[in-house]
């Protein structure tokens, strides 16, 4: 199936300054792609590229299969925008906001009235239709800037950080919505920060780092890029010093430690093994041959912070 976003080669110079370096990505239909970097990395010159809004130094771009340099009015009519920064007219109600954009998307008086309705309800801010927008909070203007991207019903939404700077509760709220136009059918691009949003919502992931690409994939295949080793919970009923013997016998073995309370009839440790599931079958399989009386044995999945501190170390190439 061909890429609904589909980035090549491209690259973004400001003077000596390479923002985005060699970038290449893909993004299918119904995704949910979290793109994640540090800031500075590169993000919104790319997401501003994506949105013919910057032009690139080199490369090439396509949304919807349009080519974001040779059909911007195209890739304009599929995209739905949310910037990083909220631009609002302040002294304009609710309402009044989403018919203006409304007006903009040449879309006529006489739908706008509905449509205002089902995206306030959509967002949550029915209740707010009338009062200024200056006197929203942060929460709900993000929540407006998101109804707003949908004005013209876009089959693509690129998102510049939409959950940056909002408390705990607005989060939450922004990744409920999210989910909830993908749901709709929207394909969601966004980039973020904020790991956590990541977990909680993508099915895809991209990192970035100092303009390139450094992993891709979604939440599983990101940990199998990164996890070069993995921490094994073990808890046996065998004396420490039995259980350190058997284990000093694998090279793929490090880093042991015993937990407190540990005892000769019952040990409770954890260690580091580098090696695929294969050898991990096989150190388990030689433990038992071995005498060991394992009751409890687990290994500890690397959330998303782990992933993205490993790969943007340059611990993965």
């Amino acid at each position: 199936m061909e890429p609904i976003i589909q980035i090549k080669g491209l690259s973004k110079k400001y003077g000596n300054r390479l923002a985005v370096d060699d970038l290449n990505l893909e993004v299918h239909e119904g995704d949910i792609y979290g793109f994640v970097g540090p800031n500075g990395a590169g993000k919104t010159s790319t997401i501003r590229i994506l949105c013919t809004l910057l032009s690139a130094s080199g490369g090439e771009a396509y949304v919807n299969g349009y080519s974001v340099f040779k059909n911007p009015r195209e890739v304009r009519k599929a995209i739905g925008y949310m910037p990083d920064f909220f631009g609002v007219y302040d002294d304009m109600k609710v309402w009044e906001y989403l018919d203006f954009f409304g007006a903009c998307y040449a879309i006529p008086q006489a739908e706008r009235s509905p449509l205002i309705d089902d995206l306030l309800d959509l967002v949550d801010l029915n209740h707010r239709r009338d009062d200024f927008v200056d006197k929203l909070s942060r929460g709900m203007k993000q929540r407006l800037s998101l109804a707003r991207t949908l004005v013209h019903d876009p089959s693509i939404l690129i998102l510049d950080e939409p959950a940056s700077g909002l408390d705990p509760r607005a989060r939450v709220e922004i990744r409920e919505l999210l989910l909830e136009l993908a749901r709709m059918g929207k394909t969601i691009f966004f980039s973020t920060h904020i790991l956590s949003d990541v977990a909680e919502v993508c099915t895809k992931i991209g990192i970035i780092e100092e303009g390139k690409m450094v992993a891709a994939g979604d939440l599983d295949e990101l940990q199998k890029i990164a996890m070069t080793n993995k921490l094994v919970k073990m808890t046996a009923m065998n004396a420490p010093d039995i259980i350190e013997a058997e284990l000093a016998k694998y090279p793929s073995v490090s880093q042991v430690q015993f937990a407190n309370g540990s005892a000769a009839d019952r040990s409770r440790l954890e260690f580091s093994f580098a090696g695929d599931d294969e050898a991990f079958g096989d150190l388990i399989a030689g433990l038992v041959s071995e005498g060991l009386r394992i009751i409890h044995l687990s290994e500890e999945n690397q959330n998303l912070e782990e992933v993205f501190m490993r790969v943007t170390k340059g611990l993965v190439s």
